[in-house]
């Protein structure tokens, strides 16, 4: 039976990025076997225009219907003086709180091919690997009351102990996968949601004795993300925090364009990069399709269960980048070959099907 992916391409080179993702999906089903039904669907600007709604009932089911959503990004300024229940935004948002997809995943890893591509000095970046937990869909971005007044303005900042428990609890569970450390961060000196944020992670911490538990204030731990990001495996943290934490980590790798995502929940996910719509670029295909492309390897690995799979997608990216491949963001180091969003695509699918036929051979 044919696993049912729900495609949402969006806004500006969400269109581009995501038909990539598309073209080395085709042949990893192909190579390995796996039957995908893929089915797409409209969100963000595009779907205001067309239906008047960034997220149309029909878009909503069929995110609901499928086993994953492949997404690629939405927004522009075209659209940010509408209403904000209308702005392409809001239909993210309310994507995410529908499907329940409480757990963001952020890898930020940097590839020994673009260890030049940072602002940072190679001794501190080289073999950084953090896994951001960022929870999702509570927060500041869902809390009420919120509102804007003509001399103020007010937003809420909520987390009940249920949403704090099952956020740690993924996240405690990835550490036990991967180096066993996991570093909680909040902003306890100052914030009683992140008092009780810090009381019930660490409550949580003694079911998995296993894991080293640590705690950062935010901004400390902005700043020990540039200063000394190898100390970092897991970092767990609330929904503003883990934005903006996150996107700082982007920066440590060379480019947004590099970096994956994947929003899970209980029974639902979305994998997406983590960069915008970047309409300045749209449509003149030089947009990085390796985020969208990694972010589909993801979805590979968490959704259908093809970990084989997944990794043969990251080892055709690190091939490529490692024969010099670069698409314009990155171009400034190491390039050989300028390569077009479409021609970048193309070399990652034509390296997985030879690392593919290399072992079956």
């Amino acid at each position: 039976m044919a696993e049912s992916i729900a495609v949402i391409k969006g806004d500006g080179i969400g269109v581009e990025i995501v038909d990539e993702a598309l073209k080395v999906l085709r042949v990893v089903c192909e190579r390995f076997d796996i039957a995908c039904e893929c089915s797409e669907y409209m969100m963000g600007g595009c779907a205001y225009d067309n239906y008047g709604d960034p997220l149309p009932k029909e878009s909503l089911q069929g995110a609901l219907q499928a086993k994953a959503v492949l997404f690629g990004a939405i927004g522009g300024a075209k659209w940010e003086n509408l209403p904000k229940d209308k702005r392409p935004e809001s239909g993210l948002l309310r994507l995410r709180k529908e499907l329940g997809v409480f757990a963001n995943l952020r890898p930020a890893m940097v590839f020994d091919e673009l260890v030049e591509a940072s602002a940072l000095k190679p001794e501190v970046i080289t073999g950084v690997d953090i896994l951001i937990v960022r929870e999702l869909i509570s927060g500041i971005y869902f809390g009420e009351p919120r509102g804007k007044e003509k001399n103020r303005a007010y937003n809420t900042m909520a987390y009940s102990v249920q949403e704090i428990e099952r956020i740690a609890h993924k996240a405690f569970a990835l550490a036990l996968s991967r180096s066993k450390k996991l570093c909680s961060v909040d902003k306890a000196n100052v914030l009683e949601v992140s008092e009780l944020w810090r009381e019930v992670v660490e409550r949580v911490a003694k079911e998995y004795p296993q894991v080293a538990l640590s705690h950062q204030y935010v901004d400390n731990a902005s700043m020990q993300l540039i200063r000394d990001p190898r100390q970092f495996d897991v970092v767990l943290t609330g929904n503003l925090f883990g934005d903006i934490l996150s996107d700082e980590a982007s920066q440590i790798t060379g480019s947004i364009g590099l970096l994956p995502s994947a929003s899970v929940g209980e029974s639902h996910a979305i994998y997406e990069p983590i960069h915008g719509s970047a309409p300045d670029i749209a449509g003149q295909g030089v947009a990085n399709p390796i985020a969208a492309i990694l972010s589909m390897a993801m979805m590979l690995e968490i959704s259908l269960n093809h970990a084989k799979a997944a990794n043969a997608v990251r080892k055709a990216v690190s091939s490529v980048l490692k024969a010099g491949a670069r698409t314009q963001d990155i171009a400034r180091f190491g390039c050989k070959k300028l390569c077009s969003t479409q021609e970048m695509g193309d070399l990652i699918a034509q390296a997985v099907a030879r690392s593919v036929l290399s072992e079956e051979v």
